[in-house]
């Protein structure tokens, strides 16, 4: 089925289960707990019972949407994302992208964990993305154009200015240590190379990830301003080998959940 008549399945499917939100939030891997907690849950919904939806695949991720209220505010939470890895295309990966538009969402808030290249930074902080540099291999907007979505939208501020200063106000405020940085995105699944951790700082990457460029670009070419906050689960050491495991990612992300909870939830009170 092609990508307009899946938006117009699922967004219907959603809109009969009373679902009408105004902040949309996608969490990245091992992230979700501490930030529901704070959510008055209306209703969850798996994935694969949303028409055409795709099914997440990464154990860490729930694959829900999950819609409440947090701070007086309609939330749709993609608790679990859809990575290009797992097989699918750029217009599933990004489907709930579309969705969250079509059903009135108007701000964008996205997490992800990712690997530290910044040798002033360490495992565990907050990185604000200012900037991405795609070097994945396909995109969710080549192909048909969804209708009324500019062929060609302009990407020289990807990340809402406003919400990106509204963060860093509510960091410095709680004492966050929030740096502002560069997200490389990669296909994966792999982790790199020590090559590979040379040549991505040496472009001007802070952080590398798998995910959240395709989730970005679709909400510019849709105008639904967004903002993406990276965990830093490990530290990428290019002078000798070191070895991560899955386990110790979700480890890192669980540590810092509670100051990435403290950030967006005070986000959320503040956009008007």
């Amino acid at each position: 089925m092609d990508i307009e008549l899946s938006i117009i399945a699922a967004t219907r499917f959603l809109r009969e289960h009373k679902i009408n939100p105004e902040i949309g939030v996608v969490l990245g891997t091992g992230l979700g707990n501490a930030f529901l907690e704070e959510v008055q849950v209306i209703e969850t919904i798996p994935y694969n019972q949303v028409p055409h939806f795709p099914i997440a695949t990464v154990t860490s991720h729930k694959g829900q949407w999950v819609y409440g209220i947090m701070h007086k505010k309609k939330v749709l939470i993609m608790q679990g994302r859809i990575h290009y890895y797992e097989g699918y295309s750029m217009n599933q990966v990004t489907l709930g992208i579309r969705i969250m538009k079509q059903l009135g969402v108007e701000h964008l808030l996205i997490s992800n964990a990712a690997g530290n290249l910044n040798p002033e930074w360490h495992h565990g902080e907050l990185m604000l993305l200012t900037d991405h540099i795609n070097l994945q291999p396909d995109n969710p907007l080549r192909g048909r154009n969804p209708a009324l979505t500019p062929r060609f939208p302009d990407m020289s501020a990807p990340y809402s200015i406003k919400l990106n200063n509204l963060l860093q106000t509510i960091a410095k405020k709680k004492k966050i240590k929030l740096h502002e940085g560069v997200y490389a995105a990669v296909m994966g699944p792999n982790l790199e190379t020590r090559a590979e951790y040379k040549y991505l700082r040496t472009i001007g990457a802070d952080v590398v990830g798998m995910s959240t460029v395709p989730e970005v670009l679709v909400a510019n070419q849709v105008g639904l301003p967004c903002c993406a906050v990276s965990v830093l689960t490990n530290d990428a050491i290019t002078d000798k080998p070191h070895q991560v495991a899955l386990e110790e990612i979700l480890e890192v992300a669980a540590g810092a959940e509670k100051k990435l909870t403290a950030l967006f939830s005070e986000l959320i009170k503040m956009i008007k």
